[in-house]
């Protein structure tokens, strides 16, 4: 009797050694295909290695950019790509001139950093984006500009022509549409062209600490150095900022239709983004793919291999899977810093634009080009057709209110008080601190 439960005490115990070793096979394959989709680190790094070369120098307008001692003018550049790592072409780039460190730092740290994403038919609708952003703004400003490789000279020459006054208070890059060398194609076609771009930006831009990106469709009705104050709201553990998709559940996207994990109850809208690179870059994420926390660049392709097939809204849906799981590195602005034709297109829902105005308006799914909200439509065409250097009353806001006034037949037109309400504040602080300069 003794002897027959040994023996089925050991085949038990044999069944279980069999079903522990088939369970570690399995997980080590599956750390193993996850570890497969990263990024090598070597080639990654070999960014700072290989360097920029072929520096150029631009012909200078003579004007003084009043940045620093290193803001004399632009340098251009040509950018050879990074092996292995981004499917990136040889490309014209400007930016200041070097200077020394403790310079460069300084000048670093009291600039405010805006990237922007342009591709196919987005030059005009881009340069209106920069130009409410430095309407109102009176610290300077670096715009990042990635964009097609036709549009490169476009920019260029139409930010150059901008008024001397105007100059000095912003510099610019430009930078080839860049991405992973690997299933680069899939991450073009993602949603919208270029749109997924915003995801590799801490990744190509390692010199920036923060960073404010956002779509070309975007329209400033207010300083940037508004928005870019909440930073200083972010805890330790904050590493960027969004505003809700959707103030109510009952017409909102994520919570009803989307089949992926989501941050919060309605999502989060990317269009505006606040980001603190260098945490960004640090930070190892927890995910649904593996017990291993992974960084931002080992944690891009898994997730687009995961999810490619369960996404409507390309970069958006993967940034909210990766909040998801990370809540606590995502601040939440209110629905006024990303104001959009969902947050009156039925009725007002957006209490803090009611209360404050609206600071930042985004005109998504093109409503700036077409009849669907002419409120919108009219706030674009005001600040498109304004020319830098001329009165802002009788040149933009009164012409934008009368137009403002044949919209009153739609939802966002009869709260179009909301569009203009903090404009004119800003129109009001700007010349008193004209006055006060003079």
């Amino acid at each position: 009797m003794v002897v027959r439960v040994s023996a089925f005490s050991i085949n038990k115990m044999r069944c279980y050694l069999h079903a522990l070793m088939l369970c570690m096979v399995f997980a080590i394959f599956s750390v193993l295909y996850v570890f497969n989709q990263l990024p090598v680190t070597s080639s990654f790094e070999s960014q700072d290695e290989d360097g920029w070369t072929d520096r150029r120098t631009k012909k200078s307008s003579g004007r003084q950019p009043q940045f620093g001692a290193q803001d004399t003018g632009h340098v251009v550049r040509k950018c050879g790509g990074v092996p292995g790592l981004f499917d990136q072409q040889e490309h014209d780039r400007t930016r200041e001139k070097p200077a020394s460190a403790s310079v460069h730092e300084a000048t670093r740290d009291e600039r405010i950093h805006l990237a922007v994403v342009a591709c196919g038919p987005r030059l005009e609708e881009t340069l209106t984006m920069l130009k409410s952003a430095l309407l109102f703004s009176t610290k300077p400003l670096h715009f990042h500009i990635f964009a097609d490789d036709h549009l490169h000279g476009s920019f260029r020459e139409s930010l150059d022509l901008w008024p001397s006054v105007f100059q000095t208070r912003f510099n610019y890059t430009t930078y080839p549409i860049t991405f992973l060398r690997e299933n680069a194609k899939e991450w073009k076609k993602l949603f919208k062209p270029c749109a997924s771009q915003r995801l590799f930006l801490p990744l190509i831009l390692k010199d920036v600490d923060s960073l404010l990106y956002v779509d070309t469709d975007i329209l400033f009705l207010q300083p940037v150095e508004e928005i870019w104050s909440l930073l200083s709201l972010f805890n330790s553990t904050h590493l960027a900022a969004m505003a809700p998709e959707h103030e109510e559940p009952r017409i909102a996207w994520y919570n009803r239709f989307a089949r992926h994990p989501y941050y919060g109850k309605t999502g989060v809208n990317s269009g505006v983004m606040l980001m603190n690179m260098t945490r960004i870059r640090e930070k190892y994420f927890k995910n649904d793919m593996t017990s291993v926390p992974l960084q931002w660049e080992e944690l891009l392709m898994p997730l687009l291999q995961k999810y490619k097939l369960n996404i409507t809204w390309g970069d958006q849906d993967l940034l909210n899977i990766i909040f998801h799981h990370n809540p606590e590195s995502l601040y939440v602005f209110p629905c006024h810093w990303n104001y959009r034709p969902d947050h009156c297109i039925y009725g007002s829902n957006c209490l803090k634009a009611e209360r404050e105005g609206v600071f930042i308006l985004h005109g998504n799914r093109g409503v700036y080009h077409d009849d669907e909200q002419p409120a919108f439509r009219a706030v674009y065409e005001a600040i498109q057709k304004y020319t830098l250097g001329d009165n802002l009353v009788q040149s933009l806001l009164l012409p934008l209110e009368a137009n403002l006034q044949e919209t009153k037949h739609t939802y966002c037109g009869r709260a179009s008080q909301m569009f203009t309400k903090r404009l004119k504040q800003s129109i009001s602080i700007l010349q008193q601190e004209t006055i006060e300069g003079r």
